[in-house]
């Protein structure tokens, strides 16, 4: 199970409620519809707090609890935004052998954000993926658009001054 470990307050929309509710009316009836509604959700929203999983579950006549279980199964699912600044750091073999679990504990002390989480503030989010395809530049770091090759833990606080 995935762990929760920076709330963000909701600040969701009517015009958004209304959209979901749009997208759960065209499933309606159609089985196995949940994982596309919950994307469909997640594209409105940005993540799938645990509001609009409530406006699923009123909505459908699923359980909160199952809907829940999807959302925190699945890694496509976010239950916190992504922050102004959205960090990866790949922990695929390549870059992991390499060194990055120390670069990311770095980029964790920094930030003081929690793999998977995003801070109080909005500003940063940090997630740790798997192979990102660019194993020769291993350990690779993806801040917003921005790849950085081959970093060393010792480079985050010059990397992370740009944002």
């Amino acid at each position: 199970m995935k762990k929760n470990p920076t709330t963000v307050a909701f600040q969701g929309t009517a015009e958004q409620e209304e959209i979901l509710l749009s997208v759960i009316e065209k499933y309606r009836g159609v089985k196995g519809s949940m994982m596309p509604i919950l994307q469909e959700a997640q594209e409105i929203y940005g993540y799938l707090p645990i509001e609009v999983q409530k406006i699923i579950a009123d909505n459908t006549g699923v359980s909160l609890a199952e809907i829940y279980g999807i959302v925190s199964f699945y890694s496509q699912f976010m239950l916190n935004p992504k922050g102004e600044v959205s960090i990866s750091v790949c922990l695929g073999t390549a870059c992991y052998v390499k060194g990055s679990q120390d670069v990311l504990d770095k980029i964790k002390e920094k930030i003081g954000v929690e793999t998977g989480g995003t801070s109080p503030d909005g500003k940063y989010s940090l997630d740790a993926t798997r192979c990102v395809g660019a194993c020769g530049l291993a350990p690779v770091v993806i801040i917003n658009n921005d790849v950085y090759g081959r970093v060393k833990a010792d480079e985050i606080d010059t990397i992370m001054t740009k944002y």
